[in-house]
């Protein structure tokens, strides 16, 4: 399956998305219909804190086991079986190096945010943004009140688009701000 001539491929398009394609060809071929290859890919969430996150080669040191994992935590669809996974990965590996640490949050807030109607979260050094759909599950009040509140920090930038401005050059820094950003839209969303 992952031979060489397929690795070409997923470089080229990335492992995530050559699965969710491989995915599709065989659930189509199993129910006895062709592959549609033109029809796009449902709207995943993307996450892009600007810092590592990975299981790195000298923490999980067989390949394929490093996949399953990558797979298996893409694939949690809530933070207690991301939980599960955690625990799962420091017995078998002992603790979580920073990077997978990254890992596992980044994959908490994708999961927010599709809660939210995020489909892009984007964070750095100076600050980042987050992308709504059309349909946000957020009270547009809540958003105006922060952006009048903290005009310095945060503000639109299109109709679907909040940025905010802050200093976040530590990942920590920057995965606690994201966090009790992201806290403040659950919370009026279990309001």
């Amino acid at each position: 399956l992952l031979g060489d001539e397929q690795s070409g491929q997923i470089q080229e398009i990335g492992f995530t998305l050559y699965t969710q394609l491989l995915e599709r060809a065989v659930a189509a071929l199993k129910s006895g219909k062709l592959p549609d290859t033109e029809s796009p890919l449902a709207q995943s969430t993307e996450v892009d804190l600007g810092i590592p996150s990975l299981l790195p080669a000298d923490y999980v040191a067989d390949v394929h086991t490093r996949l399953v994992l990558y797979k298996r935590i893409s694939n949690a669809d809530s933070t207690e079986s991301l939980d599960e996974l955690r625990v799962e990965l420091i017995n078998r590996f002992g603790l979580l190096p920073d990077p997978a640490k990254h890992l596992f949050h980044t994959t908490e807030f994708k999961l927010l945010c599709q809660k939210l109607g995020v489909t892009r979260l984007q964070a750095g050094a100076g600050g980042g943004r987050l992308i709504f759909d059309d349909k946000p599950n957020i009270d547009p009040s809540l958003l105006i009140d922060l952006i009048q509140k903290q005009a310095s920090e945060f503000g639109f930038d299109g109709k679907n688009t909040l940025k905010f401005t802050s200093e976040l050059d530590d990942p920590e820094q920057r995965i606690e701000y994201i966090a009790g950003l992201l806290a403040k839209f659950k919370q009026d969303e279990a309001a």
